[in-house]
């Protein structure tokens, strides 16, 4: 703080945070605790170190009680019968399905609040919960009838299928109704007495809590009651002030946190909770239920009228944090803290006590933590004070550009810390700095730190004590790395902000996204609007011009194929004479548009501007205004059929009047047919005494007469279901599409005069078929072209883009989701060839922290907010049963707006369109145009110059040696630097003893080669395989054991690897034999049986890394060599490829019901020696192990794998079905017995339920046309 004071302004001087609660949530892992948290700040956590008696006396601690209370009761005899719950027994899973009520979930937690808080508790929650569910289905049913008659006031025409709710939804309802006495005082009061609650309905639990609240209470009372979960909270809140003793002494408020509904997505918290803080604070409420949001993050001031007088752990405490916090809350010093334990939970007793033990022990980490000085140089330095003249000779050194300040203080910490972020393995000693020398100091740093050897020495000035020596030393070195850009400008090795970075790693500016919400309001790019001036585009099905399609926009042409050829031509401006005949033309294109909708695509009412016009064209391509109002003049048909002839037959529009809605496209008129003929044996009308007969019976409702003419022909139809589908193949498909005409059995629909033609003409019949999908696909095109444009993208395929920049939400029949997998390992490797070699001094552990700040989604979210990514995603859902190509009232008729259109999606879609958009970029002109793309992007890629240009290589060559000639042959590729090679295959054990650069960096750039050369291989192998399709073979072919089987089977790696440790030596030969006699589809299939040392695997690794350095970071030869080397385990690899037993063991487990599996260390002793193995536990039963293996990762799969065998073997003595009552644990009553009592008892008689289905036909006659009914 001294240094601090004296070097830095106000605003540059560190930030301090002060805890009132312990930070260390693990009490067996104290130091583990703190160092996570002091990481996760980037910061020291201390203790008090002196006044301890006068904090002691300003902070009391309570007086702590046990409070035991019985087990639950069995059965509650004197609780009404029935109860709610075993009304809704009645129902099957179905409906509770179909209203979208989870009942599996409202089961779970009834039976949870019956076994804390008794059975009024129980019924008081499921009341409430279903009585939000109830309310969503009666909202939704009624908005849709307000829709209906809606269209039926405004003369609309409408198809719209009004879906009632189930005929048990008015009988769940009624029963919730029955109820509401018991749980409802229809007062607004906090805390309203229904009447009092027995303590018989409650379990032994809260009987003993009421006393606890009874002999505690004093005037001026305030307490807080934790508990777990929210329905507890609520429930006690209710019932305690309805208790006997209670009644006007308690008045309660619940205050819960935000919890999450069954998607994972956090509700919000209710703005009543605020208020109940507010109303704790000023007394009037005396007792706060609350769960662990009250812990902490609340200030109650400690004030005679505010003070907690009491705070009661009424569920079990879980962890120290929860026991510290709650516990201090009770902050006055007559204060009593109780914890509710029940009679018998040993287990319980057992950890709050544990708890109450081990907090002092933990206060003293924190408090001695840092109390001595953090130099490690004390601990072989006794006694060496520093000299006054030697404080007098010390340096500073400022970096200019941010005021990060060099001590002499500092400088050791700095260089411990970089060298703890060189890899090491079980082979390797720790990497530290060495210092020889007394008072005058030699420091030599490790060798893995890629830079000359002149610049791993340090000797510094002669100095009067030796741990002042090796100071000034470090400070040297220091300052020396900074020069060389081993440290940053704020001297440090990499960022610790973990995620707060302001500055890439080229120093560009990173926009804070964290006010970002996660579900964004967004302007995208939209063609469709109707404002002025207006383009018309000709729109061609199979080369003929079908239609016209007028917008505001000037619409790029487009093809697309949708079961026929379509594509569109340049537009041309629409000309008119004066306002007024536009107005009037304006009028005539919308009527003939909202008409053509109705017919071909959906009924539902447009309630915004249409953003588009479909029109006819004459013969020079012009808007056919004649032709519209034909079809204008009788927008419910005609029925003159004296000018329908045989051309009109397949091409016209009718629909009958007793099926209004419902579009036919005529097929002949059968004049050998009247309404009084017989039907013949055979067709569907047979069995009726005339046609006449059977359409009466067939159209006829309680509110529908059916008309029907005795006189006049049958005509003969096929149906025309609406095209409400925009999806297209971004592919065209090679064969043809299935037609979109039904035929009706025998062909016959209904009397000629019963119907009426529509005059719409073929040609814009088909065009408005197609309109979805070529709107679908105009609008893709548009917003690709867009950005390309406006975000300064290489000309990446328009398909690969639109590709790119689909969400899933679209259900386009593809999304981004595979091209994002690609473009993630295409970023990564990009990346990691810009960071090598703009950082050639840095060494592979910082290259991976600057690599991992450099993708991650925060960094791909800020860039893509910067260049405002957002506007050209589609997220659109491509049903249109409900028109979406509209514009918003204050965009139409404004020729100066934005065309756009406002969505809601998620700002992760941003990150992942990033990365696809890259993908997209890749399969169109490979790693080239991928830096162009990167570079637009605003991504930490070097530029857009090729690497071979960047990165030129000498022309003059160094072959390798003779050494090496059998490696060269295997990977089919000849090396020009023969110093890349040797630094390949350099284990860091010959670097720390003979000095030299190990494989570690070139490893850094092999890893992201093989992920994007293993990718891009399944990405093309496998083209309608799934991202998670892709990325489970992908790490299968790149986990440790393949590569190692890579590297000893196929390039012998093993052979010439430069090593300097024996015991690393002998465990890989222990490998060697084995993997020479296996094939690599068992590596693949069974690759989590082998532990190899890790060497192997990474030299391989470096060995691609340095073809590809070699290369001139020439990408094609370099997947070349990595695709030939890697072949058998590539020609095993494909998307259905098995997980690992322990998933497989999970996913098993999950679908046969069972929720007791466990997988746990246990000791197994044999021969008298103790081991430490891995078991599987079945409800607490083992069933496989415990499994000693080399390493704690393969014995659990040895043991999940025998376990998966075990429990599939019916004949075995552990069959799963034996062991597991999950399933037999949840409490069904008898469907039988509750229907008898819910008929006897129950809230409605027993002629009840059918009279509700008698109203609730009635109530659908009347809401509903008569082909609806009959739908």
């Amino acid at each position: 703080m001294r240094e601090y004071f004296h070097a830095a302004s106000t605003v540059c001087r560190p930030k301090i945070f002060g805890m009132t609660a312990s930070p260390i949530w693990n009490p067996k892992d104290a130091i583990g605790s703190l160092t996570t948290l002091e990481a996760n700040m980037d910061s020291k956590v201390v203790g008090v170190h002196t006044h301890l008696d006068e904090l002691d006396k300003h902070s009391p601690k309570p007086v702590e009680i046990i409070k035991e209370y019985p087990f639950p009761l069995e059965t509650y005899t004197e609780f009404p019968s029935p109860t709610l719950w075993s009304c809704l027994q009645i129902f099957q899973q179905q409906t509770w399905d179909e209203l979208e009520i989870p009942w599996n979930t409202l089961e779970m937690r009834y039976y949870a609040t019956l076994n804390n808080l008794g059975p009024y508790a129980a019924s008081l929650f499921l009341h409430a919960e279903l009585d939000q569910h109830i309310l969503r289905v009666h909202d939704t049913y009624m908005e849709a009838v307000q829709a209906l008659d809606y269209a039926s006031e405004m003369g609309l025409p409408t198809q719209l299928k009004l879906k009632p709710p189930p005929v048990e939804f008015w009988q769940i309802q009624q029963i919730h109704l029955g109820f509401e006495e018991w749980f409802s005082s229809g007062t607004s009061s906090p805390n309203p007495a229904i009447f009092p609650i027995p303590s018989t309905w409650c379990t032994p639990k809260i009987k003993t809590l009421a006393d606890l609240l009874i002999a505690y209470y004093t005037p001026g009372f305030q307490g807080i009651i934790f508990v777990e979960q929210r329905q507890t909270a609520t429930c006690l809140a209710t019932i305690l002030p309805m208790l006997s003793g209670l009644t006007g002494l308690i008045r309660c408020g619940a205050l819960m946190g935000q919890g999450v509904n069954s998607d994972g997505i956090g509700k919000p918290t209710p703005a009543g909770h605020r208020n109940t803080v507010e109303s704790f604070r000023r007394g009037d409420i005396n007792l706060l239920i609350a769960t662990s949001v009250a812990e902490e993050g609340l200030d109650f001031p400690v004030l005679p009228l505010n003070a907690c007088d009491l705070v009661i752990r009424f569920d079990p405490l879980a962890h120290m944090v929860g026991y510290v916090q709650s516990r201090g809350r009770a902050r006055n010093k007559a204060s009593t803290f109780i914890v509710m334990i029940q009679q018998g939970d040993t287990a319980h007793l057992t950890r709050y006590q544990t708890l109450k033990t081990v907090e002092p022990e933990v206060n003293k980490v924190y408090q001695s933590r840092h109390a001595s000085t953090d130099d490690p140089l004390d601990d072989d330095i006794e006694g060496d004070e520093v000299n006054p003249a030697d404080l007098l000779e010390r340096e500073r050194y400022v970096v200019e550009s941010s005021g990060a300040v060099l001590t002499y203080d500092n400088s050791i910490s700095l260089l411990n810390r970089l060298c703890s972020l060189i890899p090491s393995d079980a082979f390797t000693p720790p990497h530290v700095p060495k210092y020889s020398g007394d008072y005058e100091a030699t420091l030599t740093l490790p060798s893995s730190i890629p830079l000359p050897a002149s610049d791993l020495t340090f000797t510094g000035p002669p100095r009067r004590s030796k741990k002042e020596a090796r100071r000034a030393a470090a400070f040297k070195a220091v300052k020396r790395l900074h020069e060389l850009d081993v440290f940053d400008d704020f001297l440090l090795p990499v960022s610790r902000s973990k995620g707060r970075e302001t500055e890439d790693v080229d120093g560009r500016p990173i926009l804070d996204v964290s006010k970002v919400p996660i579900m964004m309001d967004v302007f995208v790019k939209d063609p469709w609007t109707t404002g002025r001036p207006l383009w018309i585009h000709p729109v061609y099905l199979n080369n003929q011009v079908a239609a016209g399609l007028v917008t505001g926009t000037q619409l790029p042409p487009v093809d697309v194929f949708s079961g026929q050829s379509i594509y569109t031509g340049p537009g041309r401006p629409m000309v008119f004479d004066d306002e007024d005949e536009e107005s009037y033309k304006r009028n005539l294109m919308l009527k003939f548009t909202e008409l053509g909708i109705w017919l071909r695509i959906t009924a539902r009412p447009i309630t915004l501007p249409l953003g588009l016009f479909l029109v006819p064209l004459t013969a020079s391509y012009e808007a056919d205004f004649d032709t519209m109002k034909l079809l204008i003049a009788g927008p419910r048909g005609y029925p003159d059929w004296s000018v329908v002839n045989g051309d009109d037959l397949d091409s016209l529009i009718i629909m009958n009047t007793n099926e209004y809605g419902r579009p036919l496209l005529l097929h002949r008129i059968r004049d050998d047919l009247t309404p009084m003929s017989v039907p013949p044996p055979g067709s569907r009308e047979y069995g009726h005494s005339t046609y006449y007969d059977y359409f009466v019976q067939k159209w006829t409702r309680k509110t529908w007469v059916a008309r029907v003419p005795i006189h006049g022909p049958l005509v003969e139809a096929h149906i025309l279901p609406r095209s409400f589908d925009g999806m297209y193949p971004l592919i065209p498909e090679t064969k043809k599409a299935a037609s979109a005409m039904k035929s009706v059995p025998n062909g016959l629909v209904a009397p000629r005069d019963s119907c009426q033609w529509f005059a719409m003409s073929p040609n814009v019949r088909r065009a408005y078929e197609v309109l979805p999908a070529l709107c679908r696909r105009i609008t893709d095109i548009y917003r690709v072209r867009r950005a390309r444009f406006e975000l300064g993208l290489p000309p990446i395929r328009d398909n690969l883009l639109v590709e790119a920049l689909t969400l899933p939400s679209a259900d386009s029949g593809y999304s981004n989701q595979r091209m994002e997998t690609l473009g993630d390992e295409v970023l990564k490797l990009c990346t990691s060839v810009h960071l090598y070699n703009k950082f050639p001094h840095r060494h592979e552990g910082q290259l991976s922290i600057l690599r991992q700040s450099s993708v991650s989604n925060r960094f791909l979210l800020s860039r893509a907010k910067d260049i405002g990514l957002e506007a050209y995603v589609t997220s659109e859902h491509l049903s249109v049963h409900s028109w979406r190509y509209t514009e918003s009232l204050d965009k139409s008729l404004d020729p100066s707006s934005e065309r756009s259109a406002l969505r809601l999606y998620p700002r992760r879609s941003l990150q992942d369109c990033m990365e696809a958009i890259l993908g997209a970029s890749f399969l169109t002109g490979g790693i080239p145009m991928v830096l162009h793309t990167g570079t637009s992007l605003g991504l930490s890629f070097g530029g857009p110059v090729p690497w071979p240009t960047r990165y030129s290589r000498n022309p003059a060559t160094s072959p390798a040696s003779r050494y090496f000639s059998d490696l060269e042959e295997s990977l089919g590729y000849t090396f020009h630097r023969r110093d890349l090679l040797i630094e390949a295959v350099t284990h860091p054990s010959i670097s720390l003893t003979s000095g030299g650069p190990s494989y570690q960096r070139l490893e850094f750039l092999g890893d992201a080669l093989l992920d994007l050369v293993v990718l891009s291989y399944l990405y093309k192998k496998f083209p309608n395989a799934t991202s998670h399709q892709l990325s489970l073979p992908r790490s299968k072919a790149v986990c440790a054991p393949a590569l190692a089987y890579l590297a000893v089977r196929r390039l012998n790696l093993h052979q010439i690897l430069l090593v300097n440790r024996l015991d690393l030596t002998e465990a890989i030969d222990a490998y060697v034999p084995l993997f020479q006699s296996t094939a690599g589809q068992e590596i693949v299939e069974r690759g989590w049986k082998y532990d190899p040392p890790k060497a192997l695997s990474d030299v391989f690794e470096s060995v691609m890394g340095a073809v590809l350095v070699d290369s001139a970071y020439n990408y094609d030869k370099a997947a070349g060599v990595v695709e030939h080397v890697m072949e058998d385990v590539l020609l095993a690899l494909s998307p259905s490829i098995a997980w690992d037993p322990v998933t497989t063991l999970r996913l098993w487990i999950a679908g046969v019901g069972c929720s007791k599996l466990t997988i746990e260390k246990k000791m197994r002793s044999h021969n008298g020696v103790e081991s430490e193995g891995v078991a599987v536990l079945i409800h607490g039963t083992i069933i496989a192990g415990p499994i000693v293996a080399t390493s704690r990762s393969i014995s659990k799969f040895v043991a999940s794998e025998r376990a998966l065998t075990m429990l599939r073997d019916s004949d075995d003595g552990h069959l799963l079905l034996q062991l597991c009552d999950c399933q037999e644990s949840k409490t069904n009553a008898s469907v039988g017995s509750i229907s008898r009592a819910f008929c006897s008892e129950g809230a409605f008689g027993p002629g009840d339920i059918g009279d509700w289905e008698e109203e609730l036909e009635v109530v659908a006659a009347l809401e509903l046309g008569p082909s609806d009914v009959d739908a």
